[in-house]
């Protein structure tokens, strides 16, 4: 699938579109980071900045875990490294909230 031509006004638009969503996911990860935000209230969020999270960003940007408890606890209950939490089922939102509450 060829990629359409863009016109250098849609061209900028588009990257300013993007680096604003950079920014949104940021601040969302710094507040998570803080205790500002919780897992459950990202997990249960409407937000498309939530939802088109990681998962795995997601478990990192908490406290006290890194990128290789963040894949181990996603390879425990079975979630794939590229999901995204809009993608995340019920089942695994519980399993993720039991496993990262204890």
């Amino acid at each position: 699938m060829a990629l359409p031509q863009l016109t250098d006004e849609q061209r900028k638009a588009a990257l300013e579109k993007a680096a604003a969503a950079r920014h949104a996911r940021a601040e969302l990860r710094e507040k998570i980071k803080k205790g500002e935000v919780t897992l459950e209230s990202v997990l249960n969020s409407e937000d498309p900045i939530a939802s088109r999270m990681k998962v795995s960003t997601l478990i990192e940007s908490l406290p006290g875990y890194g990128k290789a408890k963040a894949a181990k606890i996603m390879d425990e209950l079975g979630i794939s490294a590229t999901r995204r939490v809009q993608g995340l089922g019920v089942r695994q939102r519980e399993q993720l909230l039991e496993q990262l509450n204890k």
